[in-house]
């Protein structure tokens, strides 16, 4: 089958990366494609899997090491192979930021506003509240004042929990007076996030993946490794985004927000190409049992549902 020369592009350009970092890569393969499917893989395999994408077998095997030192993975022996899972706190970790990159279209804004008042919190965990709620998409609006207009419910809740501060908070809901946005607020909002810095990386992403879409739609066939290697590049480069993207509603955002359209562009793409690149990674992919197990159904409901 022909290869199809804007993806050709996409993984040369991975490739000539120096350095290549092996283990964010496999993170994201991990989190895609291997968590859904039963979450254990052959370390041959998941080399082999990789391979293309210019991950040779020491960079992977030193990667793996390194994820498992850190906690990420855990391994196990059986006869001469080496099989790597998910360990509990990998779980938690790809779940948490996981919902944020395959979350559905955004909900309408009631126009309310999140207020948490930090005051009360000792200064070392007010610290460490204020990075985790910054992952969320708060933004400091004021000294001991974090806010957000749509804070995603279950990640709220479970990163106070886990810091023990729920006690120790002042929550409260605010609305601008009059309309749900003003010049003011609009202002504040610029100050308070940097998306002008943002709007500049949605943009790159956009003009390194509108090609690939386009190539892929207009394709009479298409390829089972390619879609496996778009799916994962896109995925790859597009979570370094939406994971600092604070995820702020359409009527506090500016004019023309680059980042719908990369979110949309990346659940067109991702539809178009999960189907054969499921097909691959049941072909590569080898876990203790056999070949990799079905996708468990959430995997379906991403980006809004697949299908």
């Amino acid at each position: 089958m022909s290869k199809i020369q804007s993806i050709e592009q996409l993984i040369e350009e991975f490739r000539s990366q120096r350095p290549i970092r092996a283990g964010s890569l496999i993170i994201t393969a991990y989190g895609d494609a291997i968590a859904p499917r039963g979450g254990t893989v052959w370390l041959g395999s998941l080399i082999q899997l990789l391979a293309p994408l210019g991950l040779n077998q020491r960079l992977v095997r030193t990667a793996v090491f390194r994820l498992t030192k850190e906690g990420w993975l855990s391994s196990e022996q059986i006869g001469r192979r080496s099989y790597y899972s998910l360990t509990r706190s990998g779980w938690r970790s790809f779940e948490k930021a996981y919902q944020r990159v395959y979350a559905g279209p955004q909900q309408d804004w009631s126009g309310e506003w999140t207020l948490l008042l930090t005051s009360l919190i000792a200064n070392g965990t007010r610290e460490t509240l204020r990075k985790e709620l910054g992952q969320l998409g708060f933004g400091s609006i004021a000294p001991g004042v974090m806010a957000h207009p749509m804070p995603p419910p279950g990640a709220f809740t479970a990163t106070l929990q886990d810091l023990g501060v729920q006690n120790e908070l002042v929550i409260m809901k605010a609305r601008n007076e009059g309309l749900p946005t003003s010049q003011p607020l609009n202002r504040l909002v610029r100050t308070c996030w940097n998306l002008e810095q943002l709007a500049g990386d949605y943009q790159q992403f956009l003009e390194r993946f509108r090609p690939v879409w386009r190539a892929l739609k207009s394709a009479k066939r298409l390829d089972p490794q390619q879609c496996f290697l778009v799916r994962t590049l896109l995925i790859h480069q597009v979570r370094r985004l939406l994971l600092r993207d604070p995820q702020l509603p359409d009527e506090v955002l500016p004019q023309g927000w680059n980042g719908t359209a990369a979110r949309r562009l990346s659940r067109n793409l991702y539809r178009l190409t999960y189907r054969l690149a499921e097909e691959h990674l049941a072909r590569v992919l080898q876990t203790a049992e056999g070949p990799l197990p079905e996708p468990a159904q959430y995997f379906y409901q991403r980006f809004g549902g697949l299908t």
